[in-house]
């Protein structure tokens, strides 16, 4: 039996029981992001190679602990896996269970299997299990369970040829599903399962519970029916909260059975954990927080220091390309074109791709190996002191790589006003857009030297950028807290993972489809802002009053339509050091903030020496009274207008999807527009 088209594999498991580690390593780079449909969640889709012909999708779930909904992402767990959502639905569901932590993982993967899909259990983390002296019979616990259950190694590439032979078993149906339940679930709530029966087919009397517990929610009933099921459910006194509890004792209760049969674990106090022993130190109220200024510095130092050289010969190298080709090229408009505008614009893209690489890079591998989970931890004393609490980190630190899925992850938070104020302050942190501003403006007016031979105050000034946002966004919490006022306060639960070796195979999977992204994403935009720029820059009012019918006449810059837009407005940026080529930079910028290099690349190649670097054009770039733009407190000043403004059309949209008013993105771009402009001022004159 082949197996049908577009079959398709859900992967779920808790929160890191190495769920996203077998999902890379089942799709490689045959992934793709986007959400789910009528919501901002990320959906991680891939397409697998079961076999030589054959293939399916895995839709990588958002990971959970309970299959009772708390959270948004748990929301989406629960509606793909309960046929609730149209455009997805589940053939197959591998349920990943971290073989160090059984106990709690079987909960969830006992549920799952009771709502009767087809299940492959992949066993995670035997290693750790092992140094916990923890042995387990995988057969035994296989027919314990009545599902194939096979162990997986991700991080080695160990056992997913043997997990992909399974999947092909089951999707061909080459198994039988257990007849029982694991716990009975008609006894526990048998008029609840007989009342759902009669409104809906459902697959098993577990979902019965699940469906009466969360019908509210559900599309695949109409509201008529709806009401009288609730009628119905109320007639029993039916209580989602009692039937729970009384279930999840009965799952323990089978899960200690199920453990003492195939399980042997040593005393846990015969040895201590590497991790336990580091987290002495790794969270320690002081210390810990000095290594983790550490690890910051050598972060955003290590991202200078490697970048420097590819960035800089990407940049001569375009320089000496489009000197050539102006040479060879004849003098017609598409070849202004072409070089001025379209080259300009991709220099602008791929000079960068080298840092965003590196950056991504070592984040991945600070994830990978568990230390940023400590970091939240490390964190959650000083955001409870402005309001918030650990859980607003995860989108906080996020937003470095994009604020937009960073506003996304603040669903996790379960209290609404603090999940509000954690949307408003996330734009304030430093996203990798703002990375290439950074780069080219610390370059340009930050002397290249080194502090006792080994710190670069280049790469000083990047972590003071960075830390600036984040302090403002601290302060903005603190602000907000006496106009949202939190009366209730949200628990901080995370499980710290153990640390591990990090994977460079994963680290460079994911500089590559970074790299992909700003490439193809960001760069879209940039090209297309390149390109109408240089028309823009290239023609003017006065070069159409001529009558000239030749495309090769060109207006000075000054006379451009961008020299007169440019101009308009800078009466209003003058006060703050900004020139009318930087006010332009600054309205295209709010398309996407990376735009502001290319606007640059595109405004100076117009007017300048075709020999010259980008940055050697700005360097050498002066005002109308022969003074230099790029100095030390223009540069500053811009600097620090760029890390406080909202330029983001994508961030302020997102934030209106998520709190569902248009007054919250406005007040955003307001404040984080005012706070920019007063602290560039004051920057700009206290260094004068």
């Amino acid at each position: 039996m082949s197996l049908k088209k577009n079959i398709n594999i859900a992967l779920v498991g808790n929160p890191n029981s190495g769920k996203s580690s077998l999902f890379n390593v089942l799709t490689g780079l045959n992934q793709k992001v986007g959400n789910f449909p009528g919501v901002t969640v990320d959906k991680k889709t891939g397409r697998c190679m079961l076999s030589e012909n054959e293939t399916a999708n895995i839709i990588d779930l958002p990971g959970t602990y309970s299959l009772y909904p708390k959270s948004d992402d748990e929301v989406v767990t629960f509606d793909v896996l309960f046929d609730d959502d149209e455009a997805v639905k589940i053939d197959i569901v591998i349920v990943v269970v971290d073989a160090s932590n059984l106990k709690r993982n079987l909960l969830f993967c006992s549920q799952i299997m009771d709502i009767k899909k087809p299940v492959v259990v992949a066993l995670t983390m035997m290693d750790i299990a092992r140094q916990k002296g923890i042995q387990i019979d995988v057969n035994g616990l296989s027919r314990e369970l009545g599902y194939p259950v096979l162990t997986v190694n991700p991080r080695k590439e160990k056992g997913t040829a043997e997990l992909k032979k399974q999947l092909l078993l089951t999707a061909r149906q080459k198994y039988e599903a257990p007849g029982r339940d694991f716990i009975d679930n008609y006894e526990l709530a048998h008029e609840v399962v007989d009342i759902v029966k009669r409104f809906y087919p459902v697959s098993s009397n577990y979902s019965a519970i699940h469906f009466a517990s969360a019908f509210h929610k559900l599309t695949i009933i109409s509201k008529d029916q709806k009401a009288k099921l609730e009628q119905e459910l109320n007639r029993v006194h039916f209580n989602k909260t009692k039937i729970q509890a009384e279930e999840t004792l009965l799952r323990y209760a089978r899960i200690r059975k199920i453990m003492q049969a195939c399980v042997v674990e040593n005393d846990p106090l015969k040895k201590e954990l590497f991790s336990r022993q580091a987290d002495k130190i790794l969270l320690h109220p002081i210390y810990g927080n000095v290594i983790l200024l550490v690890v910051l510095f050598l972060l955003f130092q290590s991202v200078f220091w490697l970048a420097q050289y590819p960035m800089d010969g990407i940049d001569m190298l375009f320089g000496k390309f489009t000197a050539m080709l102006k040479t060879r090229l004849p003098e017609h408009f598409l070849s202004d074109l072409l070089t001025n505008g379209i080259l300009a614009g991709i220099s602008g893209i791929v000079m960068f791709i080298p840092q965003i690489m590196i950056l991504f890079g070592l984040i991945t591998l600070l994830e990978d190996s568990g230390y940023m989970s400590r970091i939240s931890f490390l964190t959650d004393r000083l955001m409870r002191s402005v309001g918030l609490n650990g859980k607003s980190v995860m989108p906080m630190i996020s937003a470095v790589a994009c604020a937009v899925p960073a506003i996304m992850a603040a669903r996790t938070i379960e209290n609404k006003k603090e999940k509000l104020i954690t949307i408003l302050i996330t734009p304030f942190m430093s996203c990798s857009a703002r990375l290439p501003v950074y780069t080219i403006l610390i370059s340009l007016v930050i002397p290249k030297q080194m502090i006792w031979g080994v710190i670069s105050l280049q790469g000083l000034v990047m972590m003071a950028l960075y830390l600036a946002g984040f302090l403002m966004a601290l302060l903005a919490a603190y602000i907000l807290n006496f106009f949202i006022q939190v009366k209730e306060r949200s628990i901080f639960l995370m499980e710290l993972p153990v640390y591990r070796m990090p994977r460079w195979k994963n680290a460079g999977m994911t500089m590559i489809q970074k790299a992909r992204v700003f490439a193809f994403d960001a760069g879209k935009v940039i090209l297309l802002i390149s390109i109408i720029l240089w028309g823009l820059s290239s023609y003017g009012p006065n070069h159409a009053q001529t009558g000239a019918k030749r495309w090769i006449s060109h207006t000075t810059l000054d006379e451009s339509y961008a020299g007169i837009m440019g101009k308009a407005i800078e009466p209003a940026i003058r006060p703050i050091g900004f020139d009318w080529k930087i006010g332009i930079a600054l309205i295209t910028s709010f398309a996407a903030r990376e735009v502001f290099v290319g606007t640059m690349a595109t405004l100076y190649s117009v007017d300048g020496d075709d020999e010259q670097t980008l940055k050697q054009k700005m360097a050498a770039a002066v005002r109308e009274d022969g003074t230099k733009v790029y100095t030390l407190r223009t540069g500053l000043s811009l600097l620090t207008f760029y890390v406080f403004a909202m330029q983001c059309m994508s961030t302020l949209a997102i934030v209106k999807r998520e709190t569902g008013h248009w007054k919250y993105p406005i007040l955003q771009f307001l404040f984080m527009g005012a706070t920019a402009y007063l602290f560039s001022f004051l920057i700009y004159h206290l260094f004068s």
